[in-house]
């Protein structure tokens, strides 16, 4: 049973965090002046605000356990957002001074997740014909 802990940690998060994500897309549907996803945009900031938080406290301190690091940040950042993870990773190679890998992390990922979604895109209009 121990050793499905942290499963059942990140998916505690996980749940919380998606609830939580799209709650603040509800509230913010028809936040105006301009039509952006505003509630994506919000979780993307307060999930990157809130792992930054997350990683401070655990490189600086021992305010949390491993066991709340996987509660907080893999599992509801990583369910409030993507983009948590995505900074907390490129953080961790820029705290370690790997600047090759943080480049290359970044444009990898931005270049991969645009191809995907024009992938997706093909592959959705071939399935439709």
């Amino acid at each position: 049973m121990q050793a499905l802990t942290p499963f059942v940690l990140v998916g505690l998060g996980s749940l919380v965090g998606g609830v939580s994500r799209y709650g603040l897309s509800v509230a913010t549907r028809d936040f105006a002046p301009f039509s952006l996803p505003w509630g994506t945009l919000f979780s993307n900031m307060l999930g990157c605000l809130l792992i930054g938080v997350i990683a401070g406290l655990g490189a600086r301190s021992e305010l949390l356990s491993s066991e709340a690091r996987l509660l907080l940040a893999t599992g509801f950042c990583g369910g409030f957002t993507t983009m948590s993870a995505f900074v907390y990773e490129l953080g961790q190679y820029i705290q370690d001074k790997e600047f090759f890998f943080a480049s290359g992390y970044f444009a990898v990922t931005l270049a991969g997740a645009g191809l995907a979604f024009l992938a997706g895109l093909v592959l959705s209009a071939f399935l439709v014909r």
